[in-house]
């Protein structure tokens, strides 16, 4: 393979000099894509075929309307060698995982102009292991430029007729997420793949809780394909409480005696840059950015169910996952305390709410899911999970938080109840039995003193009366992984 000489360097065009290509995407061998040749593959219609380097091996390469193919060219060996026919092997990509393609060029420091040309790279998501996607580079070498401007046509053709990938999103970033590391991870690892893709952004860093809320109330989105939020759960979750809510007035929809919400009109991009990602994890089995990015450039979108919380008469927000009793108190206090970091304030939260442990006066009712269909845990299969904690002693319950990230056993205790269930009701009784003011801080500056806090997806939600908890089946689209890859998960009322 041509290498830069000293003094150049070497880069992926699809325009003009100035454009260089990014070093995010490493260069992987073929090896990874090796296969034998599918049956089906042989019927395919071919679209160009052609000689380029690829690795140190001269290829007869060839481009199906599915597939590019290649295959190392020989010397005549005689039949039935083994080592030749491992060596001849052919290998190919699937067409679905490129995402872009650029001309590679090679620039002196005293050459000008488009310098010289080297063939083409094709930019590719790869699936890894434990869910995640790695984005990785194949180089075409040919010094032809009239060669390799026919092929270069032809994958922009094809490239361009993925109608589902998005080419321009409005972009959310959450400067105060995770130690404020969020706007690093936007800049080092989003923005790049994304420029690689093509895709226009318009960035908005919020200043304020809420601000993404009012943000998207009333800007203009016609000429985006999507939108994507850069934080943790509670950034997500305002996202999307904001996108539904824009869905509903556009709609002409009175939200305050919804019972039948429209479908959000833009899909959702979740990028895990807070310190909890319980979303992201259940969107792409596991809260990894690059992954998470690779998704929306590929336009894979999936269907999600949606609570609505309401009192009588009145919309509280949207959400995915709610806690109240333990995970609403804990969040409360947490929220305190937010001159700590995130883990500090949450391993206080935490302890000092085991101190106080206290069972909640409440009446819970529900309304089970009737079904006939595999009731497996996913994000929209109209169901949610209800989970409740009833009394039992400090030890035990410890035991159970201790459990609960886990996959196995984490509702294994004779005081966890839980069921499928299509709404539920929760209706406090009162509030003494769990919240002593004597003992504690000051109540939240912002609830009164009859509030019950809530925490929802992360937010905390107080409110002195009865929620209704409904669930809505696929409300909204969020750019993940296919369902067949995703780890179970549902949405979920835990009344701890």
């Amino acid at each position: 393979m041509p290498r830069g000489r000293r003094g150049g360097r070497v880069s992926a065009l699809e325009g003009g000099p100035e454009e260089e290509a990014p070093p995010v995407a490493a260069a992987v061998p073929s090896v990874l894509w090796a296969s034998r040749l599918q049956p089906e593959a042989a019927a395919e219609q071919i679209l160009l075929r052609g000689i380029f380097e690829i690795g140190r091996d001269s290829c007869d390469v060839v481009l199906s309307e599915r597939a590019l193919r290649w295959r190392p060219i020989q010397p005549e060996r005689p039949a039935g060698d083994f080592q030749y026919d491992l060596l001849c092997k052919e290998e190919f990509i699937e067409l679905k995982d490129i995402f872009s393609v650029k001309l590679k060029r090679r620039y002196s420091a005293k050459q000008q102009g488009s310098g010289t040309l080297l063939g083409i790279t094709l930019f590719i998501c790869l699936k890894k292991e434990q869910n995640k996607l790695q984005d990785s580079t194949l180089d075409l070498i040919n010094l032809s430029e009239d060669h390799c401007d026919i092929w270069f046509r032809q994958f922009k053709k094809i490239l361009a007729g993925f109608s589902n990938r998005p080419k321009s999103l409005k972009i959310l970033l959450n400067p105060q997420s995770h130690k404020k590391e969020a706007t690093q991870v936007y800049y080092k690892k989003v923005e790049p793949l994304l420029k690689i893709a093509g895709i226009k952004t318009d960035v908005t860093i919020t200043e304020y809780e809420g601000h993404a809320l009012s943000l998207l109330k009333e800007c203009e989105l016609q000429g985006f394909d999507g939108v994507v939020c850069v934080g943790g759960d509670g950034s997500a979750s305002e996202v999307a409480h904001a996108l539904l809510l824009r869905a509903q007035k556009n709609a002409g929809v009175e939200t305050d005696s919804i019972l039948t919400p429209v479908q959000a009109q833009l899909p959702l991009g979740v990028i895990p840059a807070g310190s909890t990602n319980v979303l992201a994890h259940s969107l792409h089995g596991v809260p990894h950015v690059v992954t998470a990015t690779l998704h929306i450039i590929m336009g894979h979108v999936q269907p999600v169910d949606v609570c609505s919380f309401s009192t009588i008469g009145k919309l509280l927000r949207f959400g995915f996952s709610a806690m109240f009793g333990f995970g609403g108190r804990t969040l409360a206090l947490a929220e305190k305390h937010r001159w700590m970091s995130p883990n500090q304030r949450r391993d206080f939260a935490v302890i000092k709410a085991l101190a106080k442990l206290k069972p909640e006066d409440c009446e819970i009712s529900f309304l089970p899911f009737k079904s006939s269909q595999d009731l497996q845990e996913r994000l929209n299969n109209g169901s949610m999970a209800l989970i409740i904690a009833r009394n039992t002693s400090r030890p035990e319950f410890i035991k159970h938080l201790k459990r609960y990230a886990s996959l196995k056993n984490q509702f294994n205790f004779p005081f966890i109840e839980t069921y499928t269930v299509e709404e539920v009701k929760v209706h406090p009784r009162n509030n003494t039995s769990a919240h002593n003011p004597e003992e504690e801080e000051r109540p939240h500056e912002t609830a009164s003193e009859n509030s019950f806090p809530w925490n929802v997806d992360g937010d905390l939600m107080e409110v002195a009366s009865e929620v209704h908890v409904r669930l809505h089946p696929r409300l909204i689209n969020l750019y993940g992984g296919s369902m067949e890859e995703m780890n179970d998960s549902k949405a979920t009322c835990n009344c701890l």
